[in-house]
């Protein structure tokens, strides 16, 4: 028997696979990220199913780097954890990983789409004087996007890619994500 795992028991179990402030941090931002976009598309009542599957999407790769999407999959099933969120958190890593799982439904395209893209917002976040995503706007978001030297480790390919899978044009797919990221860094950002 499957098992839906709670949010807080999903930061528990993230917490026991990540010790880098990074990657909790980053985990916390897609699982909001994927929240906001859950209200935005008319699935409010998967909620808390997008945002667990964005909170441990990669809760194996400070551990595993090796076999992130892959090793999630053991751990997840060994927990019995709902075949639905481990076949969602694998697929972020389709084509990129050794992960198979392919990105089917619009809850996996989203996350494939904003994974990479809310650490290429983070990073320019961090560029700017004030810190913060509140005063950036989409024409700054661009540049940094179209510079391969900046953020270099946060894949363009995939970000298209996942505009691509979900059917948005580019400018929409990042003006989206930047106005969750906005919306996150003024939320209490509780787990």
């Amino acid at each position: 028997m499957s098992a839906i795992i709670t949010k807080e028991d999903a930061w528990k179990l993230l917490k026991e696979y990540n010790k880098e402030e990074f990657h909790l941090q980053h985990a916390e931002t897609v699982s909001f990220v994927m929240e906001y976009f859950s209200k935005k598309l008319g699935y409010e009542d998967a909620v808390d199913f997008w945002g667990i599957v964005g909170l441990l999407h990669d809760l194996d790769f400070e551990m595993y780097p090796e076999e992130h999407c892959v090793k999630v999959q053991e751990i997840l099933s060994e927990r019995g954890i709902d075949e639905k969120i481990i076949y969602a958190i694998a697929s972020h890593g389709y084509g990129l990983t050794k992960a198979e799982a392919k990105p089917e439904h619009q809850m996996e395209k989203v996350l494939f789409a904003t994974d990479e893209l809310t650490g290429l917002i983070g990073a320019a976040a961090l560029m700017r004087p004030s810190k913060s995503v509140s005063d950036m706007e989409l024409k700054s978001l661009k540049k940094k996007f179209k510079t391969p030297s900046f953020a270099a480790g946060c894949s363009r390919e995939a970000i298209q890619q996942g505009a691509d899978m979900l059917g948005w044009e580019l400018d929409d797919l990042l003006q989206q994500t930047l106005d969750a990221m906005k919306e996150y860094e003024l939320s209490e950002k509780v787990i």
